[in-house]
């Protein structure tokens, strides 16, 4: 029965440590202009939001990723970074402020 009991305490523990949320200053700090979308995608998981547009030969969007400590908001140009955007949660800045 302790056996089974740690197993679950295990399994508990690294499924919270795999949720965290990826949406952080940390990686908002990764993404660099020229980087794919598909870079970015890695680093952040899949966007709360996407929208965009083609015109021609161009193609543009933007994608926005929220999470508890804000949201990111990536623009994109031919499937590469032009432009980033954090915006901190007010709780995440509170927390910080103590």
């Amino acid at each position: 029965m302790i056996r089974k009991s740690r197993l679950v305490l295990i399994v508990l523990v690294l499924f919270s440590i795999a949720c965290g949320s990826k949406i952080t200053q940390a990686n908002f700090e990764k993404i660099q202009t020229d980087m794919t979308q598909a870079e970015v995608y890695k680093i952040l998981g899949e966007p709360t939001e996407t929208s965009g547009v083609s015109i021609g030969e161009f193609s543009g969007g933007t994608s926005t990723w929220e999470g508890d400590d804000g949201v990111i908001s990536i623009q994109f140009l031919n499937g590469k970074v032009v432009a980033k955007h954090f915006v901190k949660s007010k709780e995440a800045s509170s927390e910080e402020r103590g």
